[in-house]
C-alpha cells in the first residue's frame, strides 16, 4: 500500500505541475498498452481481467462487465498480430464469464448485488458472440443465448430497458447493449431480439437534442454525462445502423459525433464532460471518451472520407499519447491510460482503470493504419 501510495503521490505532482511523460512513437504506445492490458489480466488470478490499478487498494479484483468486451480486442490482436497468446488469454476470460454468469442468463456486479445489469450483460454478450464465432464451442453459444434472451425478457412493454439498470435510471448508452444483440443475431437470428433493439435506438433517436447531445446519457440524473457515455451511444448507434442498414440510426450517431468535434482543443483535449444542452462543466479529459470518439472518428472518416474525421482522431489519440507513461520502471502503471487528466478529475479518480486502455488499444489500431 505504502508503494501504491508513493506511486499516486508523484503522479499528482506531475499533473499538478504540468509535466508530461516522454513520448515515443505510436507503435510504442500501442505496444506498451497491449503489455498494460496483459499485466491486468495477469493480475487477476480468477481468469478475468482486474478492474485495474487505484490508489484505493492497488490492483482491484477482476471486472465483468469490461472483461468482457476487453476479450473482443485480446480476439482481434490475436488475429492481426498472429499471437496464440492473445487468443488463449480471450478464451480463458470467455469462459471464465461462463463460470460466474447468472442463471437467468444475466451478469451482475457483486458491487451492487447479485441481480443482473442490463448493460453489463450487453458487455459480456460481447466476449461470447466472439468466442463462439473463434471456436465454434457450444459453450460459449448457449451462454451468449440465455444474456441475449435474458435482455429480451427484462424489456418493457415497449422493449426499452428501464429495469435491471445502474443506479435505476434508463440509459441511452444502451445502445451499445443493442448493438451487442445485433452481434448475436449474426449467430443465430431471433426477431424478438431485433424489436427490443429497435425499440431502445428509437429510443435514443428521440432522445437526441437540438446540440447533437442526448438526454438521459450519463449515470445519474442530474450530471452531465462524462464524454465516456456519450460516445458509448454514438458508436451504438453508428454500429447499429450499420448492421441494420438503418440510415436514421447512422445520422443520429453521425450528429453526435459531429457535435463533440467542436470541443477538441488543438491540443487534442476534450471536455470530460457535456451536458445535453452543449455546455462544458468541467477543465479535465476524460481520456477514455478521448478514444473512444476518436474510434467513431476513424470509423466515419472510413466511410465519408471526410479530412476532419481523420485529423481529429489523430489529435485526439496525440493527447492520450502525451498522458501515457512508457519509460517508467513501474509496469503497474507503465502503458496505462488514467480515468482523468489531470489524475484527481472526476472519472474515473485516482486510478488506471482497465478499459481506457482497452479502447486506447482499439483506437491506435485504427489510427495507425495511417502512418
Amino acid at each position: 500500500m505504502i508503494t501504491t501510495l508513493l506511486t499516486f503521490n508523484l503522479l499528482i505532482f506531475k499533473d499538478a505541475f504540468f509535466l508530461k511523460p516522454k513520448r515515443g512513437t505510436p507503435e510504442e504506445h500501442l505496444l506498451a498498452a497491449q503489455n498494460w492490458l496483459k499485466h491486468a489480466h495477469d493480475k487477476s488470478q480468477d481468469g478475468g481481467v482486474s478492474y485495474g490499478y487505484s490508489l484505493r487498494g492497488g490492483w482491484l479484483p477482476s471486472y465483468r462487465e469490461t472483461s468482457g468486451y476487453i476479450a473482443t480486442t485480446f480476439f482481434q490482436l490475436a488475429d492481426e498480430l498472429d499471437d496464440q497468446d492473445y487468443f488463449d488469454r480471450a478464451i480463458k476470460i470467455c469462459r471464465w464469464l461462463v463460470s460466474i454468469q447468472n442463471k437467468d442468463g444475466s451478469f451482475a456486479n457483486p458491487k451492487y448485488g447479485n441481480d443482473g445489469i442490463v448493460f453489463d450483460t450487453g458487455q459480456d454478450l460481447f466476449g461470447l458472440v466472439r468466442a463462439y464465432e473463434k471456436t465454434g464451442d457450444n459453450i460459449f453459444k448457449k451462454a451468449a443465448e440465455r444474456a441475449a434472451d435474458w435482455l429480451v425478457r427484462v424489456a418493457d412493454n415497449e422493449g426499452k430497458w428501464t429495469r435491471f439498470e445502474h443506479m435505476n435510471t434508463p440509459h441511452i448508452y444502451n445502445t451499445r447493449t443493442a448493438w451487442a444483440i445485433l452481434r448475436m443475431n449474426q449467430i443465430e437470428y431471433d426477431s424478438d431480439r431485433e424489436r427490443v433493439v429497435r425499440a431502445n435506438l428509437d429510443w435514443a433517436v428521440a432522445e437526441q437534442q437540438a446540440t447533437g447531445f442526448f438526454d438521459n446519457c450519463s449515470f445519474e440524473k442530474g450530471v452531465s454525462p462524462y464524454t465516456h457515455t456519450i460516445a458509448y451511444a454514438t458508436r451504438g448507434l453508428l454500429e447499429s445502423g450499420l448492421l441494420l442498414d438503418e440510415q436514421r440510426y447512422l445520422d443520429a450517431a453521425k450528429r453526435c459525433a459531429d457535435a463533440a468535434l467542436q470541443y477538441v482543443g488543438d491540443d487534442g483535449f476534450l471536455p470530460g464532460q457535456i451536458s445535453v444542452d452543449g455546455k462544458t462543466v468541467t477543465k479535465y479529459c476524460c481520456l477514455t471518451g478521448n478514444c473512444q470518439f476518436s474510434i467513431v472518428w476513424a470509423k466515419l472518416f472510413d466511410r465519408t472520407n471526410q479530412e476532419i474525421y481523420r485529423a481529429t482522431t489523430i489529435k485526439a489519440m496525440d493527447y492520450v499519447m502525451g498522458c501515457q507513461d512508457i519509460h517508467t520502471g513501474n509496469p503497474d502503471i507503465r502503458g496505462a491510460i488514467k480515468g482523468s487528466q489531470p489524475i484527481w478529475g472526476r472519472y474515473a479518480p485516482m486510478s488506471f482503470p482497465n478499459w481506457p486502455t482497452k479502447f486506447f488499444i482499439d483506437a491506435m489500431m485504427l489510427r495507425n493504419r495511417w502512418l
